[in-house]
Formats: structure tokens, C-alpha cells, sequence
């Protein structure tokens, strides 16, 4: 497979990640973090960073509206639930393992 349709491909995953997330607002941040290491932060992060790689200018908040499909004070306020004591339990116990650089 040559470069071009690699990337091409690899493209259009990540379009679908970001779809299947912003479709399944009902998954909050913090169990993606429990059950995968990242949630829709970090991919905001990253897409900001590749960004940045690149000299394009791009704002945190502009990565996020484009990982969340909506300003994220918009996403939060519809969405985002208070994380149970347990799910804090979780991540505090993982965040040791520093996965999502």
C-alpha cells in the first residue's frame, strides 16, 4: 500500500472514531479514560499537537469543537454527568500508568 492511500484510510477512521463519539454522547469522558486510557480530550489534544507540528494555528478550544462536533462548554453542559465515586476510584488508581501521552 503506498503512503497516500495509508494516510487516506487512516483518515477516514478517524472520521468514523469521531462520528461513533460524537453519536455516543451518552459514553462519558471518564469511562473511555477507565476502559481505554483516552477519551475525547486527549484526541483533542493530539489533533491540537499535530496541529501545532505542522505551524497550523489551532486553539485547544477549536480542537475540541472539531473532536466534539460542538463548543465543549456546550458538550459539557448537555452531556457530562458528575462521575461516580467509583469511576474516580478507577481512574485514580490507573492514572499512575501516565498512558495518554
Amino acid at each position: 500500500m503506498d503512503d497516500q492511500t495509508r494516510i487516506e484510510l487512516e483518515a477516514a477512521a478517524f472520521r468514523k472514531l469521531l462520528g461513533h463519539f460524537q453519536k455516543r454522547s451518552d459514553v462519558q469522558n471518564i469511562d473511555l479514560m477507565n476502559l481505554a486510557g483516552f477519551c475525547r480530550n486527549c484526541l483533542s489534544k493530539w489533533y491540537a499537537g499535530a496541529a501545532q507540528e505542522r505551524g497550523i494555528e489551532l486553539t485547544y478550544d477549536e480542537a475540541q469543537q472539531a473532536i466534539y462536533g460542538m463548543p465543549y462548554a456546550e458538550w459539557k453542559a448537555n452531556y457530562q454527568k458528575e462521575a461516580t465515586a467509583e469511576q474516580l476510584a478507577t481512574f485514580k488508581a490507573l492514572s499512575s500508568d501516565d498512558i495518554t501521552e
